[in-house]
C-alpha cells in the first residue's frame, strides 16, 4: 500500500501558515509590510487580547482592485514580481506572496479596500481560507485587513500562545521596528482602546527614534555616518555611558528592512572595544542603504535574516562609522531631541522605553513640524581616549582640590566638580601607551630571575615567541618552574606572577591570540597603575588630573569610566538653596 499521499489544499496551506505566521507579532509585520508596498503614508495597528482576538491594520496605500481582491487570498500570488530576473533585485519588503493566504487559513479575515480610480471599494470576508463573500463597499482609498480569532482552528498553536499581555509587548516590539525602518510614515499603535504610540512621519530619524523609543533613550545616542564602497551607513549609537544589559536595542536596517546581522552586530560591538565592561551593550539605530543585486532577500522565510555579497563592505561601514562617532572626529554629537507641544494637546503617549508619559500632538498630519532645539551651551565631558590629536585641545581651567579616600582625585572646574578615579585613570594612560608602542613594550632585564609556579608552565614555554612581543623573557626552572628573567618595565616584579597567569588563561582559550592582544595589555596596564588606597604626591594627581579634563582619558581598559561630575546646581538643590 502508498505510503506518500498528496497533502489536501487546506492542510497545506496551514503548514504554509506555520512558516510566515508564528504569532500574532508576525501578522502585523506582514501586513505592515504590504501597506509600506502599497505606497501607504500612514499605518494603523490596532490589537485586542494581544492580537489573538483582534488585529487590525489600516492604511491610505494604493488599495487593491476589486478584480483582484480574490486573487490577493491565493498562494503566490503576488504583485512585486513576475520573472526570474525580479529575484535578483527585490526592492520591495513583501513579494513571496504568502502572507494573505497564510493569515486567512488561520483566522477570519475581512478586508476593505479601494483604489484611486474605483468609485466603490470592495468587502471581502474569509473564513479558515475559504471566501464566504466579496461585495461593493463605501470607503476612502487604502485598505483596512481586520485578523480575527486567530490560529482559532489550529488548536495546536493556539496553545503555545502566551498570555494577552506577552503578546502584546512582542507586537509592540515589532511597530517599533516597523516605525522606525520608515520615518517617513505616520505609525499608530492602539492596545485595548488606548494608542500606546506614534511618530510623526515627516521623514526625520531623529524625531521618528525618540516618539517610538522614548527621551531617555534618544538622549542617550550619538549620530552615526559613513559611506564605505558602495555602502552607506547613518543612525544612531549609544554613548558609553548609556549602555545596556542586552542587546534588545539594536536595530539594524537594509534598505528599509529590519533585520538581525551577527556580521552587522559584531562590527558594532567591535568598535566599543575597552570602553565597555562584559556584560553591556550598545543600543543602535543604524541604517544601511546598498544596491538591491548586492543582496539576498529570500533566504529566510519571514525575511529577517539577509545575505550581504560584499559582507566585508558592510561590516566596514558600520565599524568604522561606530569608531568615528565614539571618537568625536567625523560626526558632531547629538542634542537630546526635544519635539514642541501642539497646542490645544490634551492627552498622552506613553513611552514603550521608560514608562513615562510625554505630550504629544493631537494629529500629526496638521502641518506640525518637528524641529530640534538649538544647541546648548558647551558643557565639558572628556571626549572617548583619543588616538591621534589633529590638533592639541586646550586644558580647561581646572584646580586639584585634593584627594578622597586615597583614590579619588578631586578636581574643581567651573561650576562643576569632578572625581576622578586616579587608579582607573593611570590605567588608561599605561594601556594607551603600551598599545602605541612599536613593536613592542618596553622590557626590563632583571639582576636575578623571579621564579614563579604558574598553574600551566608548558602553556607559557610553548608561547615564549608570544611572551617576547608582551616584553616578558621565560625559561623552563624545572619542576613545573619558570624562571622570568625580564618583564615589561611598566610593571612591578611582585605583580610578575599574577600577570602571567591571567596571560597563560587567555591562551588557554585556544583561537587566535592576536585578536586578544588588547585583553593582555589592559592587564599589564592594570598591574603598572597606581593603585587605590596609595597616597599621591601633587604633581602625580596634576598630571593625571590633566590628562583626564583634556579629553585624552575618559574610560579604563575595560570600559569603567574614570571620572564623574557633580554640578553647582545639584549641590544648591540639595542644600536647598534653589
Amino acid at each position: 500500500m502508498s505510503k506518500i499521499i498528496q497533502l489536501s489544499a487546506h492542510l497545506a496551506d496551514l503548514i504554509a501558515a506555520g512558516e510566515v505566521v508564528e504569532r500574532p507579532a508576525s501578522v502585523v509585520k506582514e501586513l505592515f509590510e504590504n501597506a509600506v508596498d502599497a505606497g501607504a503614508t500612514a499605518v494603523t495597528v490596532e490589537i485586542k487580547n494581544g492580537g489573538l482576538t483582534l488585529i487590525r491594520v489600516v492604511d491610505n496605500g494604493s488599495g487593491i482592485a476589486s478584480d483582484d481582491v480574490a486573487r490577493a487570498f491565493l498562494r503566490h500570488a503576488t504583485s512585486k514580481i513576475a520573472t526570474e530576473a525580479d529575484l535578483e533585485a527585490i526592492g520591495t519588503l513583501g513579494f513571496r506572496g504568502e502572507a494573505l493566504a497564510a493569515i486567512s487559513s488561520v483566522s477570519r479575515v475581512e478586508l476593505e479596500t479601494r483604489t484611486e480610480d474605483e468609485s466603490d471599494g470592495t468587502r471581502a470576508v474569509l473564513d479558515g481560507g475559504d471566501i464566504i463573500s466579496i461585495e461593493p463597499a463605501a470607503r476612502p482609498r487604502g485598505t483596512t485587513i481586520s485578523v480575527r480569532d486567530l490560529f482559532f482552528n489550529t488548536p495546536a498553536r493556539q496553545k503555545f500562545m502566551k498570555t494577552d499581555r506577552a503578546e502584546a509587548a512582542a507586537v509592540l516590539q515589532t511597530v517599533i521596528r516597523l516605525a522606525l525602518s520608515r520615518p517617513d510614515i505616520t505609525v499608530r499603535y492602539i492596545r485595548d482602546g488606548e494608542e500606546e504610540l506614534r511618530t510623526p512621519g515627516d521623514g526625520s530619524t531623529e524625531a521618528c527614534v525618540y516618539s517610538a523609543l522614548g527621551r531617555e533613550f534618544s538622549a542617550g545616542m550619538l549620530p552615526l555616518t559613513l559611506e564605505n564602497e558602495g555602502v552607506t551607513a547613518r543612525g544612531f549609537i549609544s554613548k558609553v555611558e548609556a549602555l545596556r544589559g542586552n542587546r534588545n536595542y539594536q536595530f539594524f536596517f537594509v534598505n528599509g528592512r529590519c533585520i538581525r546581522s551577527k556580521t552587522l552586530q559584531a562590527a558594532l560591538e567591535q568598535a566599543y572595544r575597552n570602553r565597555m565592561f562584559t556584560g553591556r551593550f550598545p543600543s543602535c539605530v543604524i541604517y544601511l542603504e546598498t544596491g538591491a543585486s548586492r543582496l539576498d532577500v529570500n533566504v529566510h522565510p519571514s525575511k529577517t535574516e539577509i545575505k550581504f555579497l560584499f559582507e566585508k563592505h558592510v561590516f566596514d561601514a558600520v565599524h568604522y562609522g561606530a569608531l568615528s562617532a565614539l571618537d568625536g572626529t567625523e560626526t558632531p554629537r547629538e542634542t537630546a531631541y526635544h519635539p514642541p507641544v501642539e497646542r490645544g494637546t490634551d492627552f498622552a503617549v506613553k513611552s514603550p522605553v521608560v514608562g513615562t508619559y510625554r505630550p504629544a500632538p493631537r494629529d500629526v498630519n496638521r502641518g506640525l513640524r518637528y524641529e530640534p532645539p538649538a544647541a546648548p551651551s558647551p558643557r565639558f565631558y572628556p571626549e572617548p581616549d583619543a588616538q591621534v590629536a589633529i590638533e592639541t585641545p586646550k586644558t580647561p581651567d581646572f584646580r586639584v582640590v585634593g584627594e578622597a579616600m586615597r583614590t579619588y582625585i578631586i578636581v574643581e572646574s567651573g561650576e562643576t566638580l569632578w572625581l576622578i578615579d586616579k587608579h582607573a585613570a593611570h590605567e588608561r594612560v599605561h594601556f594607551d601607551r603600551l598599545r602605541s608602542e612599536s613593536p613592542n613594550p618596553m622590557p626590563q632585564s632583571l639582576l636575578e630571575p623571579i621564579i614563579i609556579t604558574p598553574e600551566d608552565a608548558e602553556t607559557l614555554l610553548d608561547s615564549a615567541e608570544l611572551l617576547t612581543s608582551l616584553g616578558f623573557e621565560v625559561e623552563d626552572f624545572g619542576g613545573g618552574k619558570l624562571a622570568v628573567r625580564q618583564i615589561p618595565s611598566d610593571i612591578e616584579p611582585a605583580e610578575t606572577e599574577s600577570v602571567l597567569s591571567e596571560i597563560c588563561t587567555e591562551l588557554g582559550r585556544g583561537g587566535d591570540f592576536s585578536a586578544r592582544r588588547d585583553e593582555i595589555l589592559a592587564s599589564v596596564a592594570c598591574k603598572a597603575a597606581i593603585k587605590s588606597g596609595k597616597n599621591s604626591g601633587e604633581q602625580e594627581l596634576y598630571e593625571l588630573a590633566g590628562r583626564v579634563m583634556r579629553g585624552e582619558v575618559r574610560f579604563c581598559p575595560h570600559g569603567r569610566p574614570v571620572a564623574v561630575d557633580i554640578t553647582k546646581t545639584f549641590i544648591d538643590k540639595n542644600f536647598k538653596r534653589i
